[in-house]
């Protein structure tokens, strides 16, 4: 009976995860190149960093135009340490 149960629970964990796959494949796209969609993000990721370090460039600068500190202008303009 152990060895049953135990098949069983392979089982439904099997259709789980491939129900999950189903899932994921939607949302990304099937037939989609994982390789691909890796790179892409990758891509999209140091455009991201980029805009950020740019715009924190000019926080600075504003900072220092104004006299006061980079921290007074991120509470000035609501942002938070995650931005």
């Amino acid at each position: 009976m152990h060895a049953s149960f135990s098949a069983q629970k392979q089982q439904a964990r099997r259709a789980a995860l491939e129900q999950e796959i189903a899932e994921l494949q939607k949302v990304l796209g099937e037939g989609e190149n994982p390789d691909e969609i890796v790179n892409r993000h990758i891509k999209l990721l140091h455009k991201y960093n980029e805009a950020k370090d740019a715009a924190q460039i000019l926080i600075g600068r504003l900072a220092s135009h104004r006299g006061v500190t980079i921290r007074q202008i991120h509470e000035e303009y609501g942002l938070t340490e995650k931005d």
